[in-house]
């Protein structure tokens, strides 16, 4: 519901609805709307983490690594794991300025995310993979920009082919950074 409707969407009382228990009965759980965003967040976090970033890892650090978050994110977001496309990416649209509690979670997760990237371009770098004057943080950067904006196409869309544009747009810009 949060990646087609928004957090600001989510409620009590929708959810509950949405999910067959009485209002009260998840007021137990959530005692507020903010507490139910807050667990969004969490589990989102959680499940990014087992189908991209736990996965990634399991690759040899540096290039390879970083191919296989590109590829693990954009897995996750055709395979349609949320229905509005990435979780994070549809909360930080959402929430960029709305200061709070959930936007600095979201905020949160979107800066680990862009430091797992940097950090392999930095082993990439110490490897001897890519060029070690490029800026870690400004290639992960540029990379992140080319999977937001594919997301964005691709639920807008449901064109496979903004997926394959971003695959080309990374392999792309590694490939000027390649010794």
């Amino acid at each position: 519901m949060a990646t087609v409707e928004g957090l600001d969407g989510l409620s009590l009382a929708r959810l509950a609805d949405a999910v067959g228990m009485s209002k009260s009965g998840l007021f137990a759980h959530f005692g507020s709307k903010e507490e139910l965003q807050l667990a969004t967040i969490d589990a989102a976090s959680a499940m990014f983490d087992e189908l991209v970033i736990e996965p990634a890892g399991k690759e040899a650090a540096g290039l390879p690594r970083l191919r296989a978050y590109v590829a693990l994110f954009l897995q996750h977001v055709e395979e349609a794991i949320f229905p509005g496309g990435c979780f994070f990416v549809s909360a930080m649209s959402e929430l960029d300025a709305q200061p709070g509690p959930a936007r600095d979670g979201a905020l949160a997760f979107s800066q680990r995310w862009l430091t797992l990237l940097a950090r392999q371009v930095m082993d990439a770098q110490e490897a001897g993979e890519l060029d070690p004057t490029a800026d870690p943080s400004q290639i992960a950067f540029e990379l992140n920009a080319y999977m937001v904006l594919g997301n964005m196409q691709f639920v807008a869309t449901s064109d496979p082919a903004a997926l394959d544009r971003v695959r080309r747009a990374v392999d792309s810009r590694v490939a000027t950074l390649t010794i």
